[in-house]
């Protein structure tokens, strides 16, 4: 997103407020922090307080303070006054480019992947807690979202359920990407709500892997041990060929970029395939699954 972007629209649909006219960011955003700390690196640099940046840019102090710390969204004109006033370098206007707003509803360790996940040209997931974020039904994801500690409060979880259905328009809208699901069968029998909620479920999950470029599959309770005990995983390919690997445990998330640990995931995950139930017969157990409730 760039800066003309970025004084458009907010991640919510909701106007943004320039710099030094609106309250903090409520969500900061990496590439908002890292914005904010080249600005600083600069006018040190420069030999210049924060006052007299402020003076340069025609904004107050506590505007300078507020984008330097990655609280507030800069504006066109600041970004242009700050880049003459710190030596025409091109840095800030370059780096103003990347800027985004924190996605509201997102763990904070997630969004890096999130981001990742929207220009991925393949992505595979294996998961043993729960069915997976992009398979969920809105019903499944509420559940989810109501049952974490400490608790949301109403608004924090209406931000995390649209977040989390705005995440999967991107299998809708990517019909060529290849999604490839590894989901153990004992997430699809652990109850939640009612028999609606749970046919609900199932019926979503069937819908959303119905594509010909998403494959889902099962692994049966009477596969025994297999190659992905170590917990869940996901594994995406970049436009530009890279692969890279996302774990994630009790509040974190783990990016991992290290070719050798890549490759050791895809290995599991390859191996785990043909451990798992074919996508025919997996789609045969959850129609039998929904059957039986």
């Amino acid at each position: 997103m760039d800066i003309a972007e970025a004084e458009a629209a907010t991640g919510d649909g909701s106007r943004t407020v320039p710099a030094g006219e609106g309250e903090r960011e409520p969500h900061p955003s990496d590439s908002l922090r890292t914005f904010g700390a080249v600005v600083q690196a600069l006018r040190e640099h420069a030999g210049l307080s924060r006052g007299e940046l402020a003076v340069a840019v025609q904004y107050s102090r506590h505007t300078v303070e507020s984008v330097e710390l990655g609280r507030r969204m800069p504006d066109g004109a600041f970004v242009e006054r700050a880049e003459e006033a710190l030596g025409n370098t091109g840095a800030l206007r370059r780096a103003a480019r990347h800027l985004s707003r924190g996605e509201v509803g997102l763990a904070a360790w997630f969004r890096r992947w999130a981001r990742l996940e929207r220009e991925a040209v393949s992505l595979c997931t294996y998961e043993c807690r729960l069915v997976p974020g992009l398979l969920q039904s809105e019903a499944y994801a509420r559940a989810v979202f109501e049952g974490t500690i400490p608790l949301r409060t109403d608004e924090e979880l209406e931000a995390q359920l649209i977040a989390r259905m705005e995440r999967q328009r991107m299998m809708r809208e990517k019909p060529n990407v290849p999604f490839s699901f590894i989901v153990e069968e004992h997430v699809f029998r652990r109850r939640f709500g009612d028999t609606e909620a749970m046919r609900g479920l199932l019926d979503h999950v069937l819908e959303r892997s119905a594509p010909r470029n998403v494959t889902l599959q099962v692994v049966p309770l009477d596969a025994g041990l297999h190659a992905c005990l170590d917990g869940p995983v996901q594994v995406l390919e970049t436009p530009e060929g890279r692969r890279l690997g996302y774990s994630e445990g009790q509040e974190n998330g783990r990016l991992i970029s290290d070719p050798k640990q890549v490759s050791v995931l895809c290995h599991r995950y390859e191996t785990l395939r043909s451990q798992a139930l074919s996508p025919k017969d997996s789609r045969d157990l959850l129609e039998r699954l929904r059957g039986e409730l």
